[in-house]
Formats: structure tokens, C-alpha cells, sequence
């Protein structure tokens, strides 16, 4: 039991980070058509949106993967992951053909935004620079 407690708080942040940096970096390569599908949605400014998400996934995940504030950064990521649940995998405002796969997605995000809850409610664990900082 040592080892997961010790190593366990880490490997969650490596696969939570998973899901924000990468998608984040490819936002940068799309960034066009990611500012199309927040348009796509309705939401204003999208070109801003699609900066302000393309920095948040990035700095984000990455502070998470490090566990560097991981506590404030897993309650931010938390929100975000929430809100594009509801925003962007509506499944209940889909054509059928579309039905499933956005449902699924919407439930990851609701899995994704529980496991940051943990983090922001417990902390980055014992390998992270988090660790370092306390006394």
C-alpha cells in the first residue's frame, strides 16, 4: 500500500494531465477550427475563448502534471471540464446520430471533473512540488 500512496497521487496527474496538454497543443496546430467550434456553440468571442482555452489546458495540465499549486490548478481545470460538458457534449440537444458519442463524452468530462475534485480537495500527494514547498 506504500507505493500507491506514495506513487498513486502522481500517476492520477500524469493521466488527468493527459486529457488538458495534449489537447491544448492541438488546439494551437487547429487553432482556427477550434474558434469555429466555439462559435459553432454560440458563445461570444471566439478567438478569445480559443486563446483563453488553449492556455488553460496548456498552463493548467501542466502545473497538475508537475504539482506545482495542483490544488488550485485541478479546481480551475475541474470548472472547465464541467462547463464543456454542458456546453459542448449536450447529448440531450443532439441529432440521434450523434446521441451516443456525445453522452459518452459528457460523462468523461463528469469522471475527468471528479477526479480533479480529489485533487483540489486533497492535494498533489507526496511526489510533486507541492511536496517541496511545505515545511
Amino acid at each position: 500500500m506504500a507505493f500507491i500512496e506514495k506513487f498513486g497521487p502522481l500517476m492520477g496527474r500524469i493521466l488527468l494531465a493527459l486529457m488538458f496538454v495534449p489537447s491544448g497543443f492541438s488546439k494551437i496546430g487547429n487553432f482556427e477550427g477550434t474558434a469555429a467550434y466555439i462559435a459553432s456553440k454560440g458563445l461570444p468571442l471566439p478567438p478569445a475563448l480559443a486563446a483563453g482555452t488553449i492556455a488553460l489546458e496548456i498552463v493548467g495540465g501542466l502545473a497538475l502534471l508537475l504539482g506545482f499549486k495542483a490544488r488550485w490548478a485541478a479546481l480551475v481545470l475541474a470548472v472547465f471540464a464541467f462547463v464543456a460538458a454542458l456546453v459542448f457534449h449536450n447529448f440531450w440537444a443532439v441529432d440521434e446520430a450523434q446521441k451516443m458519442a456525445q453522452n459518452i463524452s459528457f460523462y468523461k468530462n463528469l469522471a475527468i471533473t471528479g477526479g480533479l475534485l480529489f485533487v483540489a480537495a486533497f492535494g498533489a500527494g507526496p511526489v510533486s512540488l507541492d511536496q517541496r514547498e511545505s515545511p
